[in-house]
């Protein structure tokens, strides 16, 4: 059990870096670290670490998109500038590893707000709150990600 509580944590850690740096499917790395953890286990403890685990995931993943969302949505950015920043942040990750996708996006949303706007500052104003608002999603994932890793902690403790 101990080795499958390493290597548990080792995928919540992956799954960590991966949601600050996305490259990895950081959610499903720290759910399926709790799922290593709990399901050989077999106990009240293992399966009740998983199932909040699973909880505060989709939950998370739900909030992560919609609170960000509602904040675009009253300052204006529309979505073809968000999709438009998507396409060019995933030719960035090809482009230049790792740092690629945020650049990419930036760019992205700032030429997509600038044929969209009269001029260059307003345009710029447009994608810092695109931005903004991929940060608060960012934010609030990792903050999932971190009430999951220690609900398992707690489980540790526990069983």
């Amino acid at each position: 059990m101990t080795a499958l509580a390493v290597v548990a944590g080792l995928m919540m850690l992956v799954g960590l870096a991966g949601i600050v740096l996305p490259v990895l499917p950081g959610p499903l790395l720290i759910v399926g670290g709790v799922a290593v953890w709990a399901v050989p286990r077999g106990d009240a403890v293992g399966w009740w670490v998983l199932g909040i685990a699973v909880l505060v995931t989709v939950a998370g993943q739900v909030a992560k998109y919609l609170l960000p969302g509602r904040r675009l949505q009253a300052s204006g950015v529309p979505t073809r500038t968000l999709l438009a920043g998507l396409a060019l942040g995933v030719v960035g990750f090809f482009v230049v590893p790792v740092v690629g996708l945020f650049l990419g996006f930036v760019l992205g949303v700032w030429l997509a707000e600038l044929a969209r706007l009269p001029d260059a500052a307003t345009a710029w104003r447009s994608a810092r709150e695109a931005l903004t608002a991929v940060g608060w999603s960012i934010l609030i994932e990792l903050a999932a990600g971190l009430v999951t890793v220690a609900v398992w902690i707690g489980g540790l403790v526990v069983g």
